[in-house]
């Protein structure tokens, strides 16, 4: 049986990418192939080992006639070890965030992403197809000089987000407060202090009566997260939720209890929790950074600059007008139906033909 291996920084739970590596584990496994995930022995969580495999340890599993897909996310050995192994050779581009933002708040992630960018560079010419998961990063790839970048977009599996709720947190925030709530990494790029500052527009002059909840991993952001609790106490903000890494029946809860989705990230080469906020029908606002134009396709409120006072405007407004809240639902329904009538199994087997 011949394999579609694929090669991912690190394996765990709850990681964009990884639930990619496993929603396309599935398809591959459909069409016949063995299918395998492999990443560095370090970068996969220990329980789940058995998921992954360690790529230095099975370098043997590979062979001519196999496919080896590189996800290619950040610094990391596997990107080095991608182009010496033997098979015919696909990369999918999920980009990189600048080293810069990084600097002085978290070097050892900084070194790894500038480790990355150069990385893709030295890649450009290693694969006999190119991908990318947004116009966005294959535009980035392109102008590295890779051939003919083709858009696949994340492979998602939505049913994960329309399953049971945490009752205790729809209990615990259902309590008559307006919550505003972002879903993402605690990472500068993020730029969770621009929430902060929005949101103390929006509690002092507009909805008193109201919560900001942050839902993500701060785990090596552990100083960046301590400069934000610094910002809310300077602030004299009252409400503010730092919920840190959460189940899928929790985030589903936080999900369900918000009223709107507030994004003001810097980078962002695709963004899921904007559709993850649409399945749960979450008005979305969100800052005009790298694909989130593109991944919101027309649905939500865009904005292009970052006035504090306004912003909070547009929070009450989208919160409190039931016209308007409509009419933004009504477009983010519609932009998820696209997305889902995508077949992109069938979008995946059309461009890997040359090689299947």
């Amino acid at each position: 049986m011949r394999s579609i291996h694929q090669i991912v920084a690190g394996f765990a739970s709850g990681d964009a990418i990884s639930n990619e590596a496993r929603a396309l584990r599935t398809i591959f496994q459909s069409w016949g192939f063995d299918a395998p995930i492999y990443s560095e022995h370090k970068r996969i969580l220990p329980e789940l080992r058995s998921e992954a495999r360690d790529l230095q340890a099975h370098r043997g599993d590979f062979r001519p006639d196999d496919i080896v897909l590189l996800h290619l996310s950040i610094g990391s050995d596997v990107n080095d070890i991608f182009p010496t192994l033997p098979g015919r050779k696909v990369i999918l581009y999920h980009n990189i965030t600048p080293a810069d933002y990084f600097r002085g708040i978290q070097e050892q992630t900084a070194v790894l992403l500038g480790r990355g960018r150069r990385q893709v560079a030295a890649l450009a010419g290693a694969a006999d197809i190119n991908m990318a998961d947004s116009q966005y990063n294959a535009d980035e790839l392109a102008a590295l000089g890779y051939a003919n970048p083709q858009v696949l977009p994340l492979v998602l599996d939505f049913s994960r987000l329309r399953s049971r709720p945490d009752r205790k947190i729809l209990r615990r925030y259902r309590d008559g407060r307006v919550n505003i709530l972002f879903v993402g990494r605690c990472a500068p790029n993020k730029r969770i202090e621009d929430l902060v500052n929005a949101f103390y527009y929006y509690q002092r002059y507009v909805q008193p009566n109201s919560r900001l909840i942050h839902v993500g991993s701060h785990a090596g952001m552990e100083q960046y997260h301590a400069l934000l609790l610094v910002r809310v106490r300077e602030l004299q903000l009252k409400n503010v939720v730092f919920a840190g890494a959460v189940t899928q029946d929790m985030l589903n809860a936080y999900y369900q209890v918000a009223h709107v989705f507030l994004s003001m990230s810097e980078h962002e080469g695709f963004c899921i929790p904007l559709l993850e906020a649409m399945v749960h029908d979450v008005p979305v606002v969100a800052y005009a950074a790298g694909a989130v134009p593109e991944t919101l396709g027309g649905a939500g409120v865009l904005v292009r600059d970052k006035p504090f006072d306004l912003l909070a405007e547009t929070l009450g407004r989208v919160a409190e007008d039931e016209a308007l809240r409509a009419a933004i639902l009504r477009g983010q329904r519609e932009r998820l139906a696209r997305y889902e009538q995508q077949d992109l199994a069938g979008e995946l087997k059309r461009i890997l033909a040359p090689l299947l």
